[in-house]
């Protein structure tokens, strides 16, 4: 884990998220006090529990953004769940523990990519041996020591030749092991007992089938066969697990749909509250069977999320209200903050779209006024219909954008500037209009 201080992480986030900050604040700190954590002694670290925290505001102003930017940065486990999806036990639908088996499945699989990474050349070598084997069969035991010299040489020339790409082109007809392949994420273990049972029954577990395909497919069918081979299966689960336990992030978005408003009289939906006492003992800490072992739920850090706009953070019942200590607010974005979005993240929207066109030989140029009408108009479209945030930029310039995108092959070549003029001109009639904004904005 890399440990940077609350200003380092704050200053990484700002590359990515504008403004919020209160909520990389809390964030920056919560993720701290995890290192802060790790450097005590065995008998004070179990008595340490992270601070959850729950995020509120309206949605598209960065909440999902800054949590799951933060992960990434610091290679965590990390999954994004929403509350309205999970059912009391006892309802169809998933239970909330299969959130923590999801988190124990992202952990698993991080671990997996960064052996996969320390082990590329030995994998390398494995798919080239088998591929080169394939093209050239190996000599019988019993070949003579010049054959064998022979063999030694044209195997180290086609050697050459695949690794130079030259080839790709030609068929091969290579042996593979087949799985049956893993259960869905989120199944419950009980599941996976019985699919291991009709494993035994029908045969092992991995088959062999021949295949014949190209030398550039067998390259990408192998690498999955050579990762199983070459890396220590039982020491990634051990990892996994411990990364999800130590540093895991579970995300719980839309945490507002499952309260119980006050003033609703009628509780038409008794599960809600259901799903409320289920997820409690998960945040309060709990041991959660998965298929790679037990996990103890006690330090993974829940961010709970919500815009709570027909509910409040009190309608929640009071034992959860209480493992989320941290209580952020977020700030709606005014015509100023949509501005900076679109010009000052390290891969802004502008930005995105000037790549995306550049592909195509386009040079896109947005003028100053452009972008601030942009800005306006996004703006004045959230606070006429709903609050969308953010997002409400995207809609904006794909409106702005639409014909040159799609004649964007006529254009090769040439440096297209997008002015206030043009702005005007593809939104002033729709934003004028609320029916027609409604559906197009």
């Amino acid at each position: 884990m890399k440990a940077l201080t609350p200003k380092e992480t704050v200053e990484y986030l700002d590359n990515y998220i504008i403004g919020q900050k209160d909520a990389k604040r809390a964030i920056a700190i919560a993720l701290r006090n995890r290192y802060r954590r790790m450097q005590l002694d065995e008998d004070m670290q179990d008595e340490i529990m992270p601070k959850n925290i729950l995020m509120i505001g309206n949605t598209g102003v960065g909440k999902t953004e800054i949590a799951r930017r933060l992960a990434k940065m610091m290679n965590l486990p990390f999954i994004k769940v929403e509350a309205s999806k999970y059912t009391e036990v006892g309802f169809v639908g998933r239970d909330v523990e299969s959130m923590v088996r999801d988190l124990v499945l992202a952990s698993i699989n991080l671990v997996k990519a960064e052996q996969r990474e320390l082990s590329r050349d030995k994998i390398d070598e494995y798919i080239t041996k088998r591929i080169v084997e394939a093209l050239l069969p190996p000599l019988p035991s019993g070949a003579s020591e010049a054959k064998k010299e022979e063999y030694k040489n044209s195997f180290k020339k086609m050697e050459q030749k695949y690794k130079n790409g030259e080839l790709d082109h030609l068929r091969i007809e290579i042996e593979l092991e087949q799985s049956f392949g893993e259960l869905a994420d989120g199944v419950p273990p009980e599941m996976i007992k019985v699919q291991e049972s009709f494993i035994k029954i029908l045969g092992s577990a991995n088959k062999k089938v021949k295949k014949e395909l190209s030398v550039k497919d067998a390259k990408k069918a192998l690498k999955n066969e050579a990762s199983e081979k070459l890396l220590d299966a039982e020491a990634i689960k051990e990892e996994g697990l411990k990364r999800a336990q130590e540093g895991g992030i579970i995300f719980i978005d839309e945490i507002d749909k499952i309260a119980v408003s006050s003033k609703s009289q009628s509780r038409q939906d008794p599960s809600k509250e259901g799903v409320q006492r289920d997820l409690l003992p998960i945040v309060e800490g709990s041991d959660v069977n998965t298929k790679y072992g037990v996990i103890k739920t006690n330090h993974i850090l829940f961010i709970s999320a919500g815009a709570f706009a027909l509910t409040k953070p009190s309608d929640l019942i009071p034992e959860l209200q209480g493992r989320f200590p941290l209580r952020v607010e977020l700030d709606s974005l005014n015509e100023d903050t949509l501005y900076k979005i679109l010009t000052q993240p390290k891969n802004s929207l502008l930005k995105q779209y000037q790549a995306l066109l550049a592909t195509e030989g386009v040079e896109l140029i947005f003028d100053d006024s452009a972008i601030r009408a942009i800005a306006k108009i996004s703006f004045l479209a959230n606070e006429k219909m709903e609050d969308i945030g953010a997002r409400r930029l995207h809609t904006v310039l794909e409106k702005v954008l639409e014909d040159i995108s799609f004649s964007a092959d006529e254009h090769k070549g040439e440096k297209i500037v997008i002015d206030e003029e043009l702005v005007h001109k593809k939104l002033d009639s729709v934003v004028s209009d609320e029916d027609i904004s409604r559906y197009i904005l």
